[in-house]
């Protein structure tokens, strides 16, 4: 697999990559609970543009996220669908009006359905541009050292970094194995039908998970080998202080989760209704 199309870090010069890891992902998970608790559409439509921009701002490349993207699409797309097929009237008891589109029986679509999937989807646009960029312009080493000058266990810090370092590494694992099976014969290719992909594809998920133990039993070794955790303190090779424009950056996240409990009062709980 190309390096450069790997979901991991990617070194870059913007300014994004020099926000302090730790003050990145409170960022995120402050911004993703926010989002997550509202369905404003004025203040869902505002972040999604935020998050945009950051994209934007990042600077990746979009051949490096380009599988992911697609593979969240698809189940954002597929929820949606379902969120339809299995309550197609909730827009109607949810916002106390029925607009209707198409009149359809039990799937009649309706424009209070319409817009209470528009902020479902809203939310996706809104948490995974920043999760991608917290994944992919966030150095694992910094990420670690951060998170134990706020306090956090550095066993615990260790084995968070650990964790985005893999992401890459399975990708790879993935990549060999897929080409080793269809060097034996295996059409995993889009020409081939989607019963034979299927099974190629759970062909290749067994031996990753065998070699993900692997991998996972390789490294304890090491670790133990080196005596890591006997200490109740460590040094680190890299640190990566906080300064300004990380308090701007909390400050802004900050700002986000006001604005919505705010909103929680304007709007006398977690809806937004253009229909009253």
């Amino acid at each position: 697999m190309n390096e450069a199309n790997t979901l991991g870090y990617h070194p870059g010069t913007t300014f994004i990559y020099r926000i302090n890891a730790a003050a990145k992902l409170l960022f995120f998970l402050i911004v993703s609970v926010a989002c997550m608790t509202t369905f404003d559409t004025r203040f869902l439509v505002l972040v999604a543009i935020l998050s945009l921009l950051i994209f934007k701002w990042s600077h990746l490349k979009w051949r490096q996220v380009a599988f992911v993207v697609k593979f969240i699409a698809f189940f954002s797309i597929l929820n949606v669908i379902l969120v339809f097929v299995f309550s197609p009237q909730y827009g109607v008891h949810l916002y106390g009006a029925k607009t209707v589109i198409i009149s359809a029986g039990y799937f009649t679509v309706t424009t209070q359905e319409l817009f209470y999937l528009l902020n479902v989807t809203l939310k996706y646009v809104c948490t995974v541009p920043l999760a991608l960029v917290f994944i992919m312009t966030t150095n694992p080493s910094l990420f670690a050292s951060s998170l134990n000058r706020l306090g956090i266990s550095y066993k615990i810090s260790y084995a968070v970094a650990l964790t985005l370092r893999y992401i890459p590494d399975v990708q790879r694992e993935f990549g060999d194995i897929k080409d080793a099976q269809q060097a034996r014969g295996s059409e995993l290719s889009s020409k081939g039908k989607l019963t034979t992909r299927l099974h190629g594809i759970i062909n290749i998920i067994i031996p990753l998970i065998l070699s993900s133990f692997e991998n996972i039993d390789r490294i304890s070794t090491a670790m133990q080998l080196r005596r890591f955790g006997s200490k109740k303190k460590r040094t680190w090779y890299t640190a990566q202080p906080f300064r300004g424009t990380d308090a701007l950056v909390l400050g802004l996240a900050i700002l986000l989760l006001m604005i919505t409990i705010l909103l929680f009062q304007v709007n006398h709980g977690r809806f937004y209704n253009p229909f009253q």
